[in-house]
């Protein structure tokens, strides 16, 4: 490469002009030679951070509503009739026990138009494990579904939302877009029906693209589920599964994890 003080004394030795050398060092600039360049971020990466998708950038008022599946199952019937009632397609992200023990809801869920979205096998925090583990992990729980039902999922929540470079490129590495949220329902801490409503309803990053986590085998969130998605509604918005929300290629993230379309 080039270095800028060989082109100054290049230019001393042979009094180059002014006027070419200020084309020279332009031209030099735009091909890199002085090794001036610009990174533009593409699919998950920002700088040198793999980031996962928290929302999508779009014009349309459609957003994902998102159940995490890891233990429980006693409301799962009933958050399903509310959303077959309103017509609501959604995620769900279920671990490897959660599909072990409920796999005849497992079906029901794909059966009814619902993604079906990985969790990881164990709900460990995958920061912490080897990338090995990591990849069995996600493959474990992966073929348990495949098997179960003819789904290939690739849709990915780390458990407690714990994740690292590694954890973003193992996921990618295994087919799989990485899924947090902008939108927290706090369902999991059992503050009650109206608290849920309320911090989702008028939370700050409710907006186009909103990604809205909620848990099935929290106490409250089945009793605030049909309030909650007739006041996103009157909102004017419209709920679409994950699946129809991202975009699966030529896009890139910012520093916010917004999905941005490159198209």
């Amino acid at each position: 490469m080039l270095k800028w003080n060989d082109i100054i004394d290049t230019i001393r030795e042979k009094k180059i002009s002014v006027k070419v050398v200020t084309m020279a060092a332009a031209l030099l600039v735009l091909t890199g030679l002085v090794g001036i360049r610009q990174s533009i971020p593409t699919s998950s990466t920002v700088g040198d951070r793999e980031l996962p998708i928290y929302c999508v950038e779009t014009q349309e008022p459609k957003i994902a509503l998102t159940f995490d599946a890891a233990w429980g199952n006693e409301d799962t019937q009933k958050i399903m009739e509310i959303l077959k009632k309103h017509n609501v397609k959604v995620t769900f992200f279920m671990t490897g026990g959660w599909v072990e023990h409920y796999p005849d809801d497992v079906k029901m869920i794909l059966a009814e138009g619902h993604d079906l979205g990985n969790h990881s096998e164990n709900h460990k925090n995958m920061s912490q494990l080897a990338d090995s583990e990591k990849e069995t992990e996600l493959m474990k729980v992966h073929e348990k579904v495949k098997n179960l039902t003819g789904y290939e999922m690739f849709l990915f929540r780390p458990p407690y939302g714990d994740y690292d470079n590694a954890v973003v490129k193992t996921a990618k590495k295994c087919g799989y877009y990485t899924i947090q949220w902008d939108v927290d329902s706090l369902d999991w801490k059992d503050y009650g029906v109206d608290s849920i409503i309320k911090t989702v309803t008028e939370h700050k990053h409710l907006g186009n693209g909103s990604i809205i986590l909620c848990h099935n085998g929290a106490k409250y969130t089945a009793q605030a589920l049909d309030t909650l998605i007739t006041t996103l509604q009157d909102k004017g918005y419209t709920f679409v599964p994950l699946s129809q929300l991202i975009y699966r290629d030529n896009y890139h993230m910012n520093h916010e994890g917004r999905q941005i379309s490159d198209n």
